[in-house]
């Protein structure tokens, strides 16, 4: 049972090419920050770039609102990578 869509439920990619002004609504994907999130803490690097694509879908659909939530997600998780990352380091250094 293929419909051929895409992504999440009710969102199906567009038969025509977005317009200028569609593009200018493009929510940030944060991709290359996901990245390093995760290097730095695997399991809310991989939420990131789980996210981060989630966006480039919705981009691409445009399904706005959905892009710029998960576009805030993805910031979200890429921020507590950091945190995580940095927690961890501190942690060894009390140790240690």
């Amino acid at each position: 049972m293929d419909t051929g869509q895409q992504g999440a439920p009710g969102r199906k990619p567009l038969d025509r090419p977005q317009t200028p002004d569609e593009l200018k609504f493009y929510a940030r994907n944060y991709t290359l920050l996901a990245v390093l999130a995760l290097i730095l803490f695997l399991p809310f690097g991989l939420l990131a770039l789980y996210f981060s694509h989630q966006t480039n879908e919705a981009n691409k659909c445009s399904a706005w609102e959905d892009a710029y939530r998960n576009s805030s997600r993805t910031m979200w998780f890429n921020m507590l990578a950091i945190l995580a990352f940095i927690g961890i380091i501190y942690v060894f250094a009390l140790v240690l």
